[in-house]
């Protein structure tokens, strides 16, 4: 199978070093930045072709920043000739995307619920039209040790408005608010959300930014905050007796 991965970030090469791993897939990379795709294709053995490339590809993978992924999949989808299928983060949209440019073809969205460096680890599933060669990407996934599951569009992205958007903005905000105190002070909890800091903050600001502006769940954090900073004691321990 001959597979083109567009967006030569991390994601990008984590899916084509999968395929690599578990299938005798060739890969080929493009990006806006045609040396980040240079390094990329070099990382995992494979070419790198220009943005405006007219080569057909039996499966393309859009791996682009969420905001940008529905003018890529209009734009490279035409040039698959089997299945379309992307690991952006959000399901809902980019589907919609690859059935109007693509409604022929074979096609899924994939999110890996983990940063490639945590690999493997669980991997939402939506096949809006299988096949063969969708049945090829998901099945490396699995051979790669990851737990596959599928989903619908609408139960994923909700999800991610409480496991991505709100853990995210509570996770920040507690690191704005925080002060600086001596490693001898801190208790478990503290301890844990310091560590939790750590790994959000390790991250790219672009990648958190985009989750903010796709998926709602900080407002409800922010209230929930206000709910707690506002209570008495009765009122605090109302709600501290709702929590599960």
């Amino acid at each position: 199978m001959n597979v083109l991965v567009v967006g030569a970030g991390s994601m990008g090469e984590w899916f084509a070093r999968t395929l690599r791993d578990h299938t005798d897939a060739t890969l080929a990379f493009t990006d806006t930045d045609s040396d980040a795709a240079r390094r990329a294709a070099e990382a995992v053995g494979g070419s790198a072709v220009p943005t405006d490339t007219d080569d057909r590809f039996d499966a393309v993978c859009i791996a682009v920043p969420m905001p940008v992924a529905e003018v890529a999949i209009e734009e490279y989808a035409p040039r698959a000739t089997d299945a379309v299928v992307d690991v952006t983060g959000s399901m809902t949209a980019p589907l919609s995307a690859m059935a109007a440019a693509a409604p022929e073809m074979q096609r899924a969205s994939l999110h890996p619920l983990f940063a490639p460096e945590n690999a493997p680890g669980n991997v939402a599933v939506v096949t809006d039209a299988g096949g063969d060669a969708v049945d090829v990407v998901v099945g490396a996934l699995a051979a790669a040790g990851n737990d596959t599951f599928e989903t619908t569009p609408e139960e994923h992205d909700e999800a991610m408005e409480t496991v991505q958007a709100g853990a995210h903005a509570a996770v920040i905000a507690y690191a704005l608010a925080a002060a600086d105190v001596p490693d001898r002070f801190h208790t478990p909890v503290s301890a844990g959300m310091a560590d939790l800091v750590e790994q959000v903050t390790g991250g790219d600001a672009h990648v958190y930014a985009d989750i903010q502006e796709t998926f709602e769940g900080a407002d409800r954090v922010a209230e929930a905050a206000r709910r707690v900073a506002d209570a008495d004691r009765d009122d605090f321990a109302a709600l501290y007796e709702t929590l599960p």
